[in-house]
């Protein structure tokens, strides 16, 4: 379709006849992505809040569907990245985000880190060395203030104002740990989100990025667990996958959105976890 025609269809939408917005919604629709900048453009000059709240509406599904087919995508490959997933998800909220600067914010962490960093040291001091980057020297944090604002789950919002939820703050501290070829992992405890050493050489222990990196044992993990009055399982203490954290981390998305009233957004979201669930896992 050429620029004249897409130009011709979006004015369309101005019209009184809700069968023919409908229908011109749906040709639109088809079109795909690649019409969104001319909706836009269309949208910036326009003076009718009518049109502005169709073309709105479909530029948000248009986005919509191009980050599901996406995390889709993601889903069934084999190897799930996990800034990647991360990423997806912040793009529900900002759409324009680049996946590169994202990578390049993280690499400036990294850097930061490896000058202090010393591959000698025990692994209980390599950990104190990354706590110190990250928790006094770059100033991240729990963002207990605003424990409930969704931008604590999208990973550029928390590398921007350094304070989110604990796991956007584990993948970041997982992300840098292992990029200094630390065996650094999540583990998905029930009510907070925690990571662990775990090396070949029986060194295992747990760092708790929500609490500036405090460092326990398991011994701690098991009285944590019967506080909650629940059994103990494997999972408990033991790393999960990438794909159990970008689960986690759309639960977490979805109960933001439900505390701030936003239950239209929490229902996408939900919709979004059910694409990369195997069913019965779905319990925010």
């Amino acid at each position: 379709m050429e620029d004249k025609e897409i130009k011709a269809l979006i004015s369309l939408l101005d019209d009184d006849d809700k069968q023919v917005v409908s229908h011109v919604e749906e040709k639109i629709l088809s079109l795909g992505k690649e019409v969104i900048p001319y909706l836009e453009k269309e949208w910036e000059t326009s003076f009718n809040p009518t049109l502005q709240s169709r073309i709105e509406e479909i530029i948000h599904t248009l986005q919509y569907d191009l980050l599901k087919n996406r995390l889709i995508e993601w889903y069934r490959a084999p190897d799930k990245d996990l800034l990647t997933a991360m990423w997806l998800l912040a793009t529900y909220q900002y759409p324009d985000l680049e996946l590169e600067k994202l990578r390049q914010e993280l690499e400036q962490i990294y850097y930061e880190t490896w000058l202090e960093f010393r591959p000698d040291l025990y692994p209980i001091d390599q950990i104190k060395v990354v706590n110190s980057v990250l928790f006094n020297k770059l100033k991240f944090g729990a963002n207990t203030k605003n424990f409930h604002s969704p931008g604590n789950s999208m990973i550029n919002v928390v590398l921007e104002t350094r304070k989110g939820n604990p796991i956007t703050l584990c993948v970041i501290y997982m992300l840098v740990a292992q990029k200094l070829k630390l065996p650094v992992q999540g583990v998905n405890l029930p009510n907070l989100f925690i990571l662990t050493y775990k090396d070949n050489h029986n060194n295992q222990f747990y760092i708790n990025a929500f609490n500036r990196g405090l460092i326990f044992s398991k011994q701690d993990i098991e009285n944590y667990i019967n506080e909650l009055h629940l059994v103990p399982q494997n999972s408990f203490f033991e790393p999960c996958d990438s794909l159990e954290i970008v689960r986690r981390a759309l639960r977490n998305l979805i109960m933001s959105f439900e505390k701030m009233g936003e239950h239209a957004k929490a229902e996408e979201v939900k919709l979004l976890l059910v694409e990369i669930s195997d069913g019965g896992d779905l319990g925010v």
